[in-house]
């Protein structure tokens, strides 16, 4: 028979493509790995990897395998979820991955009313960013992910499943005295001079504005980098640097100016599953909360924490 821890190492596998990153991913040494990829080999007496020098790849048969891998275990993770609650209540864990900005305006908020709903119910909240969580869906660390659909390089592909949620736009987050806090759109190029402020290299967001920034003709003066876009509104907000964020980010409760931009740039926010095998009761449910709108003031920063049945894994923004 084969094993389905070993089957989630083929479909990991085959989404990141070396041992080494799934070694990583899982918590093992690279050749834990390559053990237990040669024991699923004898497991299904089909030679599943082609070793080249210190590489491997997947066969024709390990290609079909790890697709067929991944519905056996969704079904498997829909089978047990039933079991636990005899199908009358969705039960068990949902992993959902999302991006910064969508945590405390769509997560939390759809949390919280799943944690009053559904009290048999674990959502496991992970902030990632869309390069991170949607590697993370294909490879079964997420069963559900909040993304967007503009990223250039970011592949979303006929293997998944998305469900727009909310239509978002980055916008210029300016300190309430500004001279430029006034109405109306803006040209990024009036702004070349002054200090910004900017999420860490190589990020969603820090590619995004540094390439605003380039098309307006300038390279900005970057004084800090942050992480986490609360720090980033109190370095706004106490007159340090401006920045560009989306719409979804600027938190009601710093005092900020925000401004559209002369040449919009619009956003989706998406969820996202795998496709395959009908997704289990739980995650369906998570579905419908996040395409619910967040009761009133949830939104924009109310510091909500989604403790009643949320694993804190996402940091306070």
């Amino acid at each position: 028979m084969m094993n389905p821890w070993r089957l989630r190492l083929l479909v990991r596998l085959d989404t990141l493509g070396t041992v080494r990153a799934v070694a990583q991913a899982a918590n093992l040494s690279p050749s834990s790995v390559s053990q237990q990829l040669a024991v699923l080999e004898a497991e299904t007496r089909t030679q599943l990897l082609e070793r080249t020098g210190r590489r491997v790849r997947l066969t024709s048969a390990g290609l079909i395998l790890a697709r067929r891998a991944r519905e056996i275990l969704d079904q498997m993770d829909s089978v047990e979820a039933e079991l636990r609650g005899f199908g009358e209540e969705p039960a068990g864990l949902v992993r959902l991955g999302t991006f910064q900005s969508a945590i405390h305006t769509i997560a939390v908020p759809a949390v919280t009313r799943l944690a009053r709903d559904h009290p048999h119910l674990e959502v496991e909240l992970l902030q990632l960013e869309p390069h991170e969580s949607v590697p993370a869906l294909r490879i079964g660390d997420a069963d559900v992910i909040i993304t967007t659909t503009d990223v250039d390089d970011l592949p979303l592909g006929p293997d998944l499943d998305l469900v727009p949620l909310a239509d978002d736009r980055i916008v210029l987050v300016l300190p309430p005295g500004h001279p430029g806090a006034g109405r109306g759109p803006v040209d990024l190029a009036a702004y070349a001079d002054e200090p910004w402020a900017f999420d860490m290299p190589q990020s969603y967001m820090a590619n995004l504005a540094l390439r605003l920034c380039h098309q307006a003709r300038f390279e900005p003066r970057v004084v800090c980098r942050f992480s986490n876009y609360l720090l980033g509104l109190q370095h706004v907000e106490a007159g340090l640097s401006i920045m560009l964020l989306p719409s979804l980010a600027v938190d009601r409760r710093y005092r900020v100016v925000t401004r559209e931009l002369s040449t919009p740039v619009p956003r989706t926010i998406t969820a996202a599953v795998r496709r395959g095998a009908p997704p289990r009761a739980a995650v369906r449910v998570v579905l419908d909360a996040l395409r619910e709108p967040p009761d009133a003031g949830a939104a924009g920063g109310t510091g909500a924490s989604g403790k009643a049945g949320a694993a804190g894994h996402a940091g306070p923004e």
